[in-house]
């Protein structure tokens, strides 16, 4: 199986409203690792490695997060799978 990673960057109200926590529930679901992180400026990042397909998945589920969320932009970059390498599972920071 080839490890694919992406790092996503999720602008809006994504704070303060089980944003991360959702995307660990979604993320856990789909079989990926990685982590989703509130930034100072707002925003959340995500970190998610796994299948191409569980990751686009995940892709799809941020642009609209949570009930509670209202997303504004999602920017995505590529990411190295190595960085979530040895983690088990996925993590909220």
């Amino acid at each position: 199986m080839t490890t694919t990673a992406r790092r996503f960057f999720v602008e809006g109200r994504v704070q303060g409203v089980f944003f991360r926590g959702s995307t660990q529930a979604k993320a856990a679901e789909l079989g990926l690792s990685g982590y989703a992180i509130n930034l100072a400026d707002g925003r959340v990042e995500v970190l998610a490695a796994g299948t191409a397909s569980a990751v686009a998945a995940l892709a799809e589920w941020l642009q609209d997060g949570p009930p509670a969320a209202r997303v504004l932009a999602v920017t995505e970059a590529p990411a190295d799978p190595a960085e979530v390498s040895g983690s088990a599972g996925f993590r909220c920071g």
